[in-house]
């Protein structure tokens, strides 16, 4: 497959300086680049489906007319925590 570039951008030298201060060793400019736009790309994925499944959540409680209080999600979630916690700390 071949590869495609991506616009180059221009930005305050304030913010190159930044963005090289952080590089870590043997760390190009243009590797920082592409990680932090494949986090981005992948970390708004991820909010688009965590909004999906919310707005799919909305109207299956609408359709059942079943609705939860926040203290009994919680609650749920704190249960569920604790076992895996119980059973990672049995191993």
């Amino acid at each position: 497959m071949r590869t495609a570039t991506l616009p180059s951008l221009r930005v305050d030298p304030e913010l190159r300086a930044a963005a090289e201060s952080v590089l870590k060793e043997g760390e190009s400019l243009s590797a920082f680049i592409e990680n932090s736009v494949k986090a981005q790309v992948n970390y708004r994925k991820t909010q688009a489906e965590f909004i999906a499944r919310g707005l799919a959540s909305l109207v299956e409680s609408e359709r059942t007319g079943t609705y939860f209080t926040s203290d009994e999600v919680l609650g749920e979630l704190k249960g569920m925590l604790d076992a895996k916690r119980a059973e990672n700390g049995k191993r």
